[in-house]
């Protein structure tokens, strides 16, 4: 299974369609949102192409294709035009022997970690920062924001066979990291960046 991992749209339509539209070019299976999907939220300005309404009625054709987790931007008012639940704080994903703790990272973070096993990866949004860092237990994934990217960088995640990458919106590669190890144990991820 391919998943396509995007955060922090923010309720522009211009950056959630060119998210959609590379989601049809990855040829992916499910999509997964780590929150703050419609509204742009106090501390940010309005975003390029901001129509809420527009983007939720392009995410409710995929709805059956979505896993979404909510964001501290994200309410019950959201939820009552969007098609698919968006309202957990978390979800979880089993690649291998390893588990992904997916959230959108304003409850789970690097500070206040959900429990997790060696060799499990912490994946969040939140920060708008595309980050992998490997720490002594567990890998934090971030995919940024193709909204508010605060690294210059708008794109998003694949995860496929085991592997994690970071992208463009254009589907240039920015890095990756393997999950492919036989024991989680001892990981040293293999990132490019």
């Amino acid at each position: 299974m391919k998943w396509f991992i995007v955060s922090d749209l923010h309720g522009s339509a211009l950056y959630g369609r060119r998210a959609l539209d590379a989601y049809a070019r990855e040829n992916a299976d499910r999509m997964l949102l780590l929150g703050d999907v419609l509204n742009h939220g106090p501390r940010n300005g309005l975003p390029e192409g901001y129509d809420p309404m527009a983007l939720a009625a392009m995410l409710n054709e995929k709805k059956d294709d979505i896993l979404a987790v909510r964001g501290n931007c994200d309410s019950e008012v959201d939820q009552m035009i969007l098609a698919f639940p968006i309202c957990a704080d978390y979800a979880i994903l089993s690649v291998g022997k390893r588990m992904i703790f997916a959230t959108h990272g304003h409850v789970y973070n690097n500070a206040h970690l959900p429990p997790l096993h060696t060799g499990d990866i912490l994946l969040h949004g939140h920060t708008h920062l595309s980050l992998c860092e490997p720490h002594e237990r567990y890998t934090y994934c971030n995919p940024g924001s193709p909204t508010f990217p605060h690294d210059g960088h708008r794109g998003y995640m694949t995860l496929e066979n085991e592997t994690l990458e970071w992208k463009t919106l254009d589907g240039a590669v920015v890095r990756t990291l393997s999950l492919a190890e036989t024991e989680p144990e001892g990981i040293e991820p293999d990132i490019n960046r």
